[in-house]
């Protein structure tokens, strides 16, 4: 199918629109398919020397028809974006399973696969576009923080390890079919940069640009990142990016991260994305909140003018996208601030300067 390429105007001219629908968790999906070792190795890896189950991403590979199949549940329960099943896809990430070098292939791959699902829909719908966001995620190093408590000092992974790392990520998303870039769960604000700094740079090198959103994780009730910052210094340290929307997603529910989604409401000049948790996990690490009542919150969002785009990410799955999706039908979407060219500074806290 000819598709002309999503530009970062077009998507913003589509959500002063409405809300959109983003999808929900894929790691919980696959979950419950109990696949094991054999399941995860599939043909090609065998004889693989490491262990391979809970290598998520590897089923684009091994078990594609799997990963279709949770695309294709997301986007008839109403998704208007799916994301890649490339949470951990870059040469960094893959290295616990010596992988780094499938990083692009598994990029590029997932980004066919949902890019072939969301061309099915638009065969029998044509006026409602689906679109894919090729994820990167936050990779299992911090460029910000040490891992040994007795070196503070140490780093295990350098920025522009991740710079070169998220470029080829990023690279292959495109050349897969990706039509936004989405930064997501981020928990440190460096790594985040990092990942900025290379889509900005294939950017460059493509000579076109494809929307970004850029999704932070809140950790817990301390209102703060990993790596420390507020809501809204995380915001203030991404904002020159010039995103098309920036958001929050993981860690909290709908009902303990709503403050969080306000505050950036009232600050962001771009579009607010969020796609909370199905509640905290239980002592067995399942997520108990329901569809029903996860959809009646996120519904007092989209009335008090929080949303652009929202779904789901723990413990969410396509029932919940259908009843969200339902809930927030019809609601005006959130119009983003205008900029008010203060001057800002954000360390753990932000810092601004009205003239």
């Amino acid at each position: 199918m000819n598709r002309s390429k999503l530009t970062p105007a077009a998507l913003r001219a589509q959500l002063q629109q409405r809300i959109f629908i983003l999808d929900g968790a894929m790691g919980t999906m696959i979950q419950q398919q109990t696949l094991d070792e054999a399941g995860y190795r599939g043909s090609e890896f065998a004889d693989w020397p490491s262990d391979l189950k809970g290598n998520n991403d590897l089923l684009v590979l091994t078990q594609p028809a799997l990963i279709a199949d949770i695309h294709r549940q997301y986007l008839q329960a109403g998704a208007d974006i799916i994301e890649t099943n490339t949470f951990n896809a870059t040469t960094i990430a893959m290295a616990d399973y010596q992988m780094s070098h499938l990083a692009a292939r598994i990029n590029r791959e997932a980004a066919a696969l949902a890019r072939q699902v969301c061309d099915e829909f638009l065969v029998t719908e044509p006026h409602k576009p689906r679109y894919v966001a090729g994820v990167l995620g936050p990779t299992n190093r911090t460029a910000s923080i040490s891992p040994d408590v007795n070196d503070p000092g140490y780093r295990n992974v350098s920025f522009d390890e991740l710079v070169t790392a998220y470029m080829e990520a990023t690279l292959a998303l495109v050349d897969g079919g990706a039509d936004i870039i989405m930064l997501e769960t981020i928990f440190d604000t460096l790594n985040a940069k990092a990942a900025a700094f290379a889509v900005l740079q294939v950017f460059d090198e493509l000579g076109y640009s494809l929307p970004v959103m850029i999704s932070g994780t809140i950790t817990d009730a301390s209102g703060r990142t990993l790596s420390g910052q507020t809501t809204e210094a995380f915001y203030h340290s991404l904002a020159h990016v010039e995103p098309v929307s920036f958001g929050l997603n993981c860690a909290l529910g709908p009902d303990l991260l709503r403050p969080y989604v306000e505050t950036l409401s009232g600050i962001s000049s771009a579009f607010v994305s969020v796609h909370p948790n199905a509640g905290l996990p239980n002592e067995f690490g399942e997520y108990d909140l329901g569809a029903t009542e996860m959809a009646a919150e996120i519904a007092d969002w989209a009335q008090q003018g929080f949303l652009n785009i929202v779904g789901g990410c723990c413990g969410t799955t396509p029932e919940h996208i259908a009843a969200i999706s339902q809930a927030v039908k019809g609601l005006p979407a959130r119009q983003p601030k205008t900029p008010d060219h203060s001057f800002h500074l954000a360390g753990l806290e932000a810092f601004s300067v009205e003239w």
